[in-house]
Parts: structure tokens; sequence; C-alpha cells
């Protein structure tokens, strides 16, 4: 299993923003049946100000879960298109991220093995 951390940025406005999380309060069930059928096994996108910070555990490559994912069906497409209107990449993403991928820099798990 790996774990990935993606950040992407809401529009800078609050009716924006409420209307996003309003959205995943209520996802749309071929958005979820899709993500499990592309291998992702747990998701959650946390909200700090207009920041969200996605994470993603899959046993497969993440690019191909999402790209499988966004072409599943039209519905997807669908949703996947709104959720992209309302966001902006964030400063410091790499020629082409949208959702940019954060770098792991401590892990107490990890830290603790060391130390053993």
């Amino acid at each position: 299993m790996s774990r990935h951390v993606l950040t992407v940025d809401l529009r800078d406005d609050p009716e924006v923003i409420a209307a996003y999380v309003e959205h995943h309060r209520k996802v749309w069930p071929e958005v979820l049946r899709s993500l499990r059928a592309a291998g992702i096994d747990d998701m959650e996108i946390v909200l700090l100000g207009r920041r969200l910070v996605m994470i993603v555990e899959t046993n497969g490559d993440i690019g191909a879960a999402f790209a499988s994912h966004v072409s599943s069906n039209a519905r997807v497409t669908q949703w996947e298109a709104l959720m992209k209107s309302m966001q902006e990449p964030p400063p410091g993403r790499a020629t082409g991220e949208w959702w940019a991928v954060m770098q792991p820099i401590f892990s107490l798990n990890a830290a603790e093995r060391c130390s053993i």
C-alpha cells in the first residue's frame, strides 16, 4: 500500500469554497464507485482556508488510478470538470501538475524504527 499527499487551492471566493464542501458531503455514487474500481483504497480531503490537502492510499500507481477514474464514464468526467472549475493549482507545483504532489519529510513510525 502506498500513501500519497497532494494539494490544490480553491478559488478565493467564499461561495465557491462552500459549494465545494457541500459537493463533497454528497459525492455522486458514480464517483465513489469509479474511485474504488480504479484502485483507490482510501482517500481523505482536508481543508484549511482555501487550501485542500488530499491523502490517497492505493496498491497501484496513483497516476494510472486517477487516469482510469477520470475516463471511467461521462458522469465522473462531469464531476471532475465541476470540481476543477472551483480549483486553482497551488504555487510551487511541478510543470503540468494541477494537484501538486507533496514531499514527505517526516514519519513518526519510520523515525522510531530507525532509533531502535
